[in-house]
């Protein structure tokens, strides 16, 4: 028998740090309290923090719903805008490299390596774009799904 139930939250939030760590595209995974963290630092961006927002027991699955944020600092360069689609600084090359990674994530977890090491996405990811300051100015993508795992905690 494996401890998979027993040490589930270990294992999934242990795999996705992994797996986002491995993306060039990330220097840092943190979680939970992301008031807590040091966001004033560059040197951790771009940067993913994983929020498991509950879990769901069910017959013999754990049901995870957590959040994924991807996010980069957002630069403003100091030259004049010329195009006021883009603007002048780089939130779009942010919002398309850090939903690359969002969008890598997710696609392991519904049919990867993830998914053959029975992390499995369940339904569709809802991926919303922000723009926040924090200590400093960042931007990205929250992605919100539900990830199966087994539950063989065995009460015999």
């Amino acid at each position: 028998m494996s401890n998979i139930g027993v040490r589930g939250f270990y294992l999934l939030t242990t795999k996705i740090k992994d797996t986002l760590l491995a993306d060039e595209n990330v220097n840092s995974v943190t979680t939970g309290d992301i008031t807590k963290i040091d966001l004033a630092k560059q040197t951790i961006y771009p940067l993913s923090h994983i929020l498991i927002n509950n879990v769901t027991q069910e017959e013999q699955i754990l049901r995870f719903n957590i959040s994924v944020i991807c996010m980069d600092i957002v630069d403003q360069s100091k030259e004049e805008t010329t195009d006021i689609f883009i603007g002048n600084n780089n939130e779009h090359d942010i919002l398309n490299t850090q939903l690359a990674v969002a969008n890598k994530l997710i696609e392991l977890l519904r049919s990867g390596t993830l998914y053959t090491d029975k992390f499995q996405l369940d339904g569709v990811v809802s991926c919303e774009p922000f723009f926040d300051r924090f200590e400093n100015e960042v931007a990205g993508w929250v992605a919100t799904m539900d990830i199966l795992i087994d539950n063989d905690i065995n009460i015999c």
